[in-house]
């Protein structure tokens, strides 16, 4: 199979999510990922004369790519409006139109109250007009899936007066998400069957879920270029995600693009945090839970010979396969976790650690790797001397027009020390007191906190438990602590203490910085 194109429309398209808005300045991070990290040929940045605010992100955008002798590639949706997207194309520093017409007699009858003719003579006028400017076309058939669906007529009319005009690409949307992959087939064959010449793009829509098999079987039909969104963005139920699309396209089809795998998971996330759109946990690719096998058999498979691994290698997209802590856990998940943090047990201990974890599993618990050392001492009865850190006593408190305080009495390695913070909040202080025993008394290095979580159960309760999850980067290596408590305040104290016990052994191999 030959070499398949994407054009990223998730600048565009994406931004037409519900509630999205991206900023000139993330629009711009956004695009310099999609072209310089993961390789997309093309990126539709925008739809012309939006607000001036679409027109400083794609100034600043064409600013950038003219740079980096990318500004071909960078595209912007405009309309049949006698030039006035044109002028506004060309005050944005761009030098592609994708000119949006319709496809289907329906559309631009009812829409645009013009017969194909009509429509036709506007479209001509357009290109024309954006030739002598200098403007490449490129020309979306709105609802050519329901242009086809009323036999073809109107879209191969359109077609047959436009197919020698200097068009470079045809898109074919399913702009209504209606069509199934056997419909796809035998629509895109009919179009490349007939206009052998063309370069067909498809565009697919997701209502039935369905967007990723459609841009399969367009492929498979001779369509050479796909249009593609970071996370399947897009109006209504969005478009096809280009993680899903890039994995299947390369395992199952053997065709070639230019998508640099690796970064994917990245980029996903960088949009995930612009856009406000979590990306769901089972999310092939890149959500939180894909590359994490749950059953002992899986991990005892994985341990003798990858039993239960396929092409989806978590390293192909810059992850790491992990090996879940809970009641379907067996003593593979937990060997192999214990591995990574270089701890060994015996088999009756052994035993005895994933008992415990089974019975945590049965209570809904939450347990991760960073837990292991903590069930292991409570489970084999270790002495509290074992625990390194140990918070004594702390005060934490509020006043109306005062910034809160905390006062702490900390134990590391058998010596008390008492600090004490002003912060922005009863943990942040909290915080900061801690932070002042390292720095200041200790001389040491104190973990950064990348995120925190608070979850609550659903019910709402005032005494519900709360459960806090942190995350922490500590010598270049991430770990992620989590407690519960009826107070949120206590769960992330609970949290902080318990991260600070599992890297305590480290500050003897760390160079503190």
């Amino acid at each position: 199979m030959s070499s398949i194109e994407i054009m990223d429309t998730t600048l565009r398209d994406g931004e037409q999510t519900s509630g999205v808005s991206f900023m000139p300045h993330e629009k711009l991070m956004i695009c310099r990922a999609l072209l310089e990290d993961l390789h997309v040929d093309r990126v539709e940045v925008a739809s012309a004369r939006v607000s001036k605010g679409e027109l400083k992100a794609v100034q600043h955008i064409t600013r950038w790519a003219a740079s980096k002798d990318m500004l071909d590639r960078v595209e912007v949706l405009g309309f049949v409006d006698d030039g006035k997207s044109l002028e506004w194309v060309q005050r944005a520093g761009a030098r592609t139109i994708n000119l949006l017409c319709k496809g289907s007699r329906r559309h631009c009858e009812g829409q645009l109250a013009k017969n194909l003719e009509e429509h036709s003579s506007d479209i001509r006028r357009n290109v024309e007009m954006a030739t002598e400017r200098g403007i490449a076309v490129n020309l979306y058939l709105e609802d050519w899936s329901g242009g086809m669906k009323e036999k073809g007529d109107f879209v191969f009319g359109l077609m047959d007066t436009l197919v020698e005009l200097p068009i470079r690409r045809i898109m074919l949307p399913d702009t209504l998400g209606i069509l199934n992959p056997l419909e796809v087939m035998d629509f895109m064959h009919q179009m490349v069957k007939r206009y052998p010449n063309v370069h067909f793009d498809f565009h697919a829509h997701n209502d039935y879920d369905l967007a990723v098999s459609n841009v399969l079987a367009a492929v498979f039909s001779g369509a050479r270029g796909l249009h593609t969104a970071i996370n399947g963005l897009g109006e209504r139920a969005g478009n096809a995600p280009l993680a899903s699309v890039q994995a299947i396209l390369k395992d199952h089809f053997n065709a070639q693009t230019n998508i640099n795998e690796v970064e994917l998971n990245k980029v996903a996330h960088m949009v995930e945090s612009y856009s406000g759109i979590a990306i769901p946990p089972n999310k092939p690719i890149t959500g939180s839970a894909v590359f994490t096998q749950v059953a002992g058999v899986h991990a005892d498979g994985d341990n003798k010979r990858n039993l239960y691994q396929n092409a989806l290698k978590p390293e192909r997209f810059g992850r790491r396969r992990e090996y879940a802590l809970g009641k379907s856990s067996g003593k593979a998940n937990i060997r192999m976790n214990l591995e990574e943090l270089g701890l060994d047990l015996s088999e009756e201990d052994m035993k005895k650690v994933t008992d415990r974890i089974i019975e945590l599993g049965d209570k809904k618990e939450h347990v991760t790797q960073e837990d292991l050392p903590f069930i292991i001492r409570d489970v084999l009865k270790h002495s509290e001397e074992d625990e390194r850190v140990r918070l004594l006593s702390y005060m934490v408190s509020t006043a109306y027009g005062l910034r809160p305080m905390a006062q702490v009495r900390l134990q590391v390695n058998e010596e008390i020390y008492e600090e004490s913070a002003q912060g922005d909040g009863q943990y942040d202080a909290f915080v900061r007191a801690v932070r002042h025993i390292y720095r200041d008394r200790l001389g040491r290095h104190f973990p950064w906190l990348s995120n925190y979580v608070v979850t609550i159960p659903p019910g709402g309760r005032t005494d519900a438990l709360v459960q806090t999850t942190i995350e922490w980067v500590f010598d270049e290596k991430n770990y992620r602590t989590h407690a519960l408590d009826a107070d949120q305040t206590e769960a992330a104290i609970k949290a902080t203490i318990q991260l600070l016990n599992i890297i305590e052994p480290l500050y003897n191999t760390t160079i503190d910085k």
